[in-house]
């Protein structure tokens, strides 16, 4: 953090946290959006996206109020993408729909599975116990260099139970749903006659329209004093000030729609993508003189973390409800998040696309 962020810190006034335009748009050129009529049958909970060109990507967020301690490397260089006109989902996908699929089809999610004894091996059978991810937080400020002091495996957490066994949906049905692995987001989607998006499609929807602007409204991360996203205020990851009404997960459209009517595409829960990822997957797709078009990420061979060697991973964009500037900034448009696709946690979900 800045010496400056840090004196506005001592102060409390977090509501301060603008990033200067200048750095923000330097290198970003206008969106350029397709022209042409929409559709005149939207799908039910879906927003047209109208499709052009822009500048994807991010610059180095460090130094600026609110910025982080992240680099942002693998989200460089900043390029010229166009991509197609598309549908989509105007907000997370709910528990709720994820239950009328669930209830339509028999579908078994990934985190409600048996766990085979030769995926692990020397794990004594009896500890097999389907399960998930979930958020732990300890009562008291810890180094934030091991993320295992805050995050568990729960034997019998999963979309239905987001904390473990003994929680459950009641009053949750609108709350975007989490303990969801990339093969469910897919497999929902086929049902629902979608796809996941790209990672340039997300962003270009993401940005709804802007240009270069570091969240969906502009530079300003609380104008005016508002919280406008779902994300993590107080100290990480024990003390949570709950600033912008929420805990953990938010009702979607608990917060404004960007400029094409989208909600909760900074917060809230991370979302996933169809590319695989890579960190240099910019570097080898960006065109010097002109923009790639539609591009869909490397092939699954080709995925590679540098965190975890020999694990592919798929992009997943957007940030959660626990993403903060202490931490991860990730919540900022243009940044990048991956994850093993076979694993979920209760900040993770998705929403769809279609094609017209």
């Amino acid at each position: 953090m800045s010496t400056v962020a840090m004196r506005i810190r001592a102060l409390g006034l977090d509501v301060l946290c603008i990033l200067a335009a200048a750095n923000a748009f330097g290198d970003f050129g206008p969106t350029q959006e397709n022209t042409g009529p929409v559709p005149a049958h939207a799908p039910a909970g879906m927003v047209w996206i109208p499709g052009g060109e822009f500048s994807m990507g991010c610059k180095d967020p460090r130094g600026d109020l609110c910025g982080g301690n992240e680099p942002m490397t693998d989200a460089r260089p900043i390029h010229r993408v166009r991509v197609d006109a598309f549908w989509m989902d105007r907000t997370e996908v709910t528990n709720a729909e994820f239950a009328r699929f669930v209830e339509a089809t028999g579908y078994v999610t990934v985190a409600e599975r048996p766990l085979r004894p030769e995926d692990f091996p020397g794990v004594p059978r009896d500890k097999l116990v389907p399960g998930s991810v979930v958020f732990t937080p300890p009562d008291h400020a810890v180094q934030l260099t091991n993320a295992l002091r805050w995050w568990s495996y729960v034997p019998g957490a999963n979309w239905r139970h987001p904390t473990g066994p003994e929680s459950n949906l009641a009053g949750r049905e609108n709350h975007p749903v989490v303990h969801i692995a990339h093969e469910d987001a897919e497999t929902y989607a086929r049902w629902a006659g979608k796809r996941l998006p790209t990672e340039a499609e997300w962003e270009f929807a993401a940005r709804g329209g802007r240009a270069g602007e570091a969240y969906p409204w502009g530079n300003e991360l609380t104008p005016g004093g508002r919280w406008l996203a779902n994300i993590w205020e107080g100290g990480f990851p024990h003390a949570n000030s709950k600033a912008d009404g929420f805990a953990d997960t938010a009702p979607v459209a608990s917060f404004p729609a960007n400029g094409y009517g989208l909600h909760d595409v900074a917060g809230n829960v991370w979302e996933w993508c169809s590319d695989w990822y890579r960190p240099d997957a910019y570097a080898q797709q960006a065109r010097p003189d002109s923009a790639v078009t539609n591009p869909a990420g490397p092939a699954q061979a080709d995925s590679f973390d540098p965190q975890e060697p020999g694990l592919a991973k798929r992009v997943q964009r957007g940030g959660s409800y626990l993403c903060t500037d202490l931490y991860c900034t990730r919540y900022m448009l243009g940044t990048r998040g991956k994850g093993a696709p076979d694993t979920g946690s209760n900040h993770l979900g998705f929403r769809c696309v279609r094609s017209p």
